[in-house]
């Protein structure tokens, strides 16, 4: 088996390879005056079982293409050189927000990511909490793994929610399956009701607009608000403040992913938000350490989930 990481500043991935008792396996990456790389392995790939992890998030040094086409360019070279299977490690994954056409000529650009993936030889694709899991899978024609991040907040939650009544939301439509997931597992591990809300939410011209409707009981309770990512926050700040205006105690704000982009800092600092719970699939660089958010942010490992997912890759392949 070869673990590699092509961000040099990433600590999700050593601490991956101490999971996986494992180290990290060397590469080189030439960086050229005018912004090109190239990348290779120092090690012989001949019939190994490779593992790239690339966070295709944006910042703090490169953008999503710059990480895309290095990624894309590695493992290249490493099935050129004979690597037997290659899985792409990737706990965000860009562009896989459009994943339908909502205008026309839109591109489907989770399909097009896709498609440069196999293009290159990946044979297998692992990805923590894509927006819709269905598109991902649907998108890609290699075997892929989607890994909920809701079973990574359970300990955290758990650790003091004691026996306030609880129930799991999502902050539109489009993540009601994602929160129905989490409320079944809850429920089933605290052998007690819990219970569910959605918030209406509706964008146009990439304005969010929300009349504070809220599907579901959710007074006295306190509220997982669950959504794959957390960017500019506005979502879930709206979604927070219809879920005070209908009742509930209090509210945490839950992502896999915490970009924080824009105006995140001070939207996040909004009362209505109690706490911030978000995986270290992207390290939340944006927010201001001292600032009103950051205090309310508590961050779980998703690497536990990752390890796993290689293991079981690898035993299956194995066998």
């Amino acid at each position: 088996m070869l673990l590699f990481s092509l961000d040099p500043q990433c600590q999700l991935a050593p601490a991956l390879a101490d999971q996986l008792d494992e180290t990290l396996s060397p590469f080189e990456d030439r960086a050229f005056e005018d912004g090109e790389h190239k990348l290779r392995p120092t090690v012989d790939p001949r019939g190994a079982d490779a593992y790239v992890i690339s966070g295709l998030h944006g910042g703090p040094a490169d953008s999503p293409q710059d990480k895309l086409v290095r990624l894309l360019m590695f493992v290249g070279a490493l099935r050129e050189h004979g690597a037997a299977r290659v899985t792409a490690v990737v706990p965000y994954l860009a562009y896989a927000r459009k994943d339908s056409r909502t205008k026309p000529f839109d591109p489907v650009s989770l399909r097009h990511v896709a498609e440069m993936f196999e293009a290159v030889g990946v044979s297998q694709v692992i990805v923590l909490e894509a927006h819709n899991a269905a598109a991902f899978e649907n998108a890609f024609r290699c075997p892929t793994v989607h890994l909920s991040a809701h079973s990574a907040f359970d300990a955290a939650v758990l650790q003091w929610i004691g026996d306030a009544p609880l129930a799991v939301a999502s902050p539109d439509p489009g993540g009601v399956k994602r929160a129905q997931l989490w409320r079944e597992s809850l429920a089933e591990r605290l052998a007690r009701p819990v219970g569910f809300a959605m918030i209406d939410k509706r964008r146009s011209n990439d304005r969010i607009r929300s009349d504070h409707l809220v599907a579901g009981d959710v007074r006295g309770m306190t509220v997982l608000l669950l959504d794959d990512l957390i960017a500019s926050g506005q979502t879930m700040c709206e979604a927070a403040r219809a879920l005070q205006e209908a009742g509930a105690r209090a509210i945490v704000a839950c992502a896999a992913h915490g970009l924080f982009t824009g105006a995140a800092p001070q939207l996040l600092a909004d009362a209505a938000v109690q706490r911030l719970l978000v995986t270290d699939s992207v390290p939340p660089f944006r927010l201001p350490a001292a600032g009103p958010a950051s205090r309310k942010l508590e961050t779980v490992s998703c690497v536990p989930l990752l390890a796993q997912a290689i293991r079981d890759s690898r035993d299956s392949w194995l066998r």
